[in-house]
């Protein structure tokens, strides 16, 4: 028997299914009514692990949401195509592929040999989970302006080899390999 979920038990990160679709809570706001008789309500932002939609609805208290079939396997990225992205399952080592719809950005951060998490909704891939940080190498950079490195506080744009644009620290060269933060999309450190 699937297990039932309590609207106001619904915190963020937590996934849940709603009419068999799986999604992830963003965030809850739970409203508490100041008159006699009124109903606790939860407002729930969310985001369809399907589509990548993001929407907020409110619910009572005590409406029952189901809890997925969702499960994270463990998988490297291969490489890609027209028909999608390759992955290879470490645990099946079975080839998972995944549309350019259900990785949305994931592709800026991805290159050989990339350690993921794939989502697997009813035994089907349906996304995948970057690790917060990740190794890229500096493609291109432009020189940093005279005197803008005396505060230490300077940046400049930098294209990294997946595409990837970010600002990077004044003395990093081309041909750096940084560590990335995917959650910021931004300059965490050298490697």
């Amino acid at each position: 028997m699937a297990v039932l979920l309590d609207a106001i038990n619904i915190k963020r990160k937590m996934v849940f299914e709603l009419e068999n679709t799986p999604y992830v809570c963003m965030g809850s706001d739970i409203s508490t009514p100041t008159a006699r008789g009124g109903q606790t309500l939860v407002r729930l932002k969310m985001r369809n692990l399907l589509t990548n939609a993001v929407f907020e609805k409110t619910y009572k208290a005590d409406d029952k949401f189901k809890e997925p079939d969702l499960v994270l396997v463990p998988a490297s990225y291969l490489y890609s195509d027209n028909d999608g992205a390759y992955f290879l399952d470490q645990e099946s080592f079975e080839t998972l592929t995944l549309t350019e719809e259900q990785l949305a950005d994931a592709m800026d951060y991805l290159v050989e040999g990339t350690m993921v998490q794939i989502n697997k909704y009813n035994g089907n891939p349906i996304g995948v989970q970057l690790p917060i940080f990740v190794e890229l190498v500096v493609e291109q950079t432009e020189p940093g302006g005279k005197g803008d490195s005396s505060s230490g506080s300077g940046t400049k744009p930098a294209k990294m080899e997946t595409g990837l644009e970010i600002k990077v620290p004044l003395f990093i060269k081309e041909g750096e390999k940084l560590k990335i933060n995917t959650e910021l999309r931004e300059f965490a450190g050298r490697v």
